[in-house]
């Protein structure tokens, strides 16, 4: 007898029902959590309420010439915020950023006039002074291994005796000599400080510049290779370099992005009004960083994005010209600014274990 094996059809369990399990690796938060959790999104919402706020309490505001005024004052410091940003999230700040814009509008001026140059001659080297002042400043970060407070607060105080000293010398004042009269200067005006009519409003051109940049600014961060490197560094540069991302290069190369910014900056004040105060510039540098910090930026680096300084820049624009429209005592101004940035970091920390919470 022989026996037979049957083989029974395997029976399937029917799907469980109820609500799908997940762990807190796979669930999603919801939309505006998410939202909120971008670098960028917290100012926008700031910068929209200090706005509104102005619109009512300093009616000149609607104006769209007060706007304009207020979009200028924003650009001068949005522009310089840019960079200083980038270099915030490559976890380093620079506090020199003030008195080297100082410098490079010195350089082109005294340079110019006391030789007798097109002023173009005395932009390229004041160009070069600038990068490599920045240069200097992530040369001896990389080198030493100090901290870039310390670092960039040394040539703070180079810089800011340097141009008092060195203007005096040379011009016997504290001032420079005007060179509206030489041979490239209105050139020159026209790319760093020319003004352009837009519905019967005049517009300056650096507004126009610093919304390029920011662009720019973004497509490197979000795009490119070097813009995951400024992440690397800032998060971990031990674990950075591990991977191969070039840690010196990238360190040295944002501190001269700031070099740059500062040019750009000097160069429009130098062709704005003219000459060059040696004494300015002090402070400003601190201006440069509440705006990247209250634009999202850490300031133990890794986190932020270049959207979120145009619109810290914004903020401080809008503060520092709508206590004047509004017709307030403009004292006021640095007690708001303070109340920014304290209320700005406070936002982005909750912000900052938001998006690390699971």
């Amino acid at each position: 007898m022989s026996m037979a094996r049957h083989a029974e059809p395997a029976v399937s369990a029917p799907p469980a029902s109820g609500p799908r399990q997940t762990d807190g690796r796979t669930s999603r938060r919801p939309l505006a959590f998410r939202l909120l959790a971008r670098p960028e999104v917290g100012v926008f919402l700031g910068a929209a309420a200090v706005y509104v706020f102005f619109l009512f309490a300093a009616p000149p505001v609607r104006e769209a010439s007060s706007m304009a005024n207020i979009l200028y004052q924003s650009s001068t410091i949005g522009i310089m915020a840019l960079p200083v940003a980038l270099l915030m999230i490559g976890g380093e700040f620079d506090l020199s950023a003030g008195v080297a814009v100082i410098t490079s509008a010195l350089t082109a001026s005294m340079l110019s006039y006391q030789l007798t140059m097109n002023v173009w001659v005395g932009v390229v080297v004041a160009l070069l002074v600038s990068l490599g002042i920045g240069a200097f400043n992530g040369w001896m970060l990389v080198r030493t291994g100090l901290p870039s407070f310390l670092v960039t607060l040394g040539t703070f105080l180079i810089l800011q005796g340097v141009n008092l000293a060195v203007t005096r010398l040379v011009t016997g004042d504290v001032a420079t000599d005007g060179i509206s009269d030489m041979d490239g200067f209105s050139q020159a005006k026209s790319i760093f400080a020319s003004t352009f009519d837009v519905g019967g409003v005049q517009v300056k051109i650096t507004i126009v510049w610093w919304l390029v940049f920011a662009a720019l600014a973004t497509w490197v961060l979000l795009r490119t290779r070097y813009g995951n490197w400024i992440f690397a560094v800032g998060g971990n540069k031990e674990s950075a370099r591990a991977v191969g991302v070039p840690v010196t290069f990238t360190k040295i190369s944002l501190f001269m992005l700031v070099g740059f910014g500062a040019w750009f900056v000097g160069m429009h004040q130098l062709f704005t009004f003219n000459t060059v105060q040696s004494g300015e510039g002090v402070g400003q540098e601190l201006i440069y960083i509440a705006a990247a910090v209250i634009g999202g930026c850490l300031l133990t680096g890794g986190y932020g994005s270049a959207i979120g300084p145009v619109f810290g820049a914004f903020m401080f624009g809008m503060v520092q010209q709508g206590i004047v429209y509004a017709g307030w005592n403009p004292d006021w101004f640095k007690a708001f600014l303070g109340v920014m940035l304290l209320g700005a970091v406070l936002i982005n920390l909750w912000v900052q274990r938001t998006a690390t919470r699971r």
